[in-house]
């Protein structure tokens, strides 16, 4: 297999009830996870994206986090409707969603 041109990695964590950071899976990252392979599904790209279900990558109060590389872009608080457009505007066209990039000083 090739060495994918994405790589999709969305927080999975779970933390116990009432930890003070929260958690993505509280916040619907397994949804967002399963919309995500759905849509790598619809579009048969499996040859140049991958995505993998991670543990904590850090900034839970903005979860769900999906981070992309190599491009180094962080996402937050996304939503299975956000999938779609991830998708058609980063990694087909190469264009980051703005409105849900986290900011370099909340990582």
């Amino acid at each position: 297999m090739p060495k994918p041109k994405h790589h999709i990695f969305v927080c999975n964590n779970k933390r116990p009830a009432g930890h003070p950071r929260g958690c993505c899976q509280d916040t619907g990252s397994m949804d967002v996870w399963q919309k995500m392979s759905e849509e790598l599904d619809d579009r048969g790209i499996y040859d140049t994206v991958r995505i993998t279900g991670t543990t904590c990558v850090g900034p839970c109060g903005r979860g769900p986090v999906v981070i992309v590389q190599p491009d180094n872009v962080w996402y937050g608080k996304v939503t299975t409707e956000d999938v779609k457009e991830i998708f058609e505007s980063h990694i087909v066209g190469g264009t980051p969603v703005e409105r849900l990039v986290i900011p370099e000083e909340e990582i």
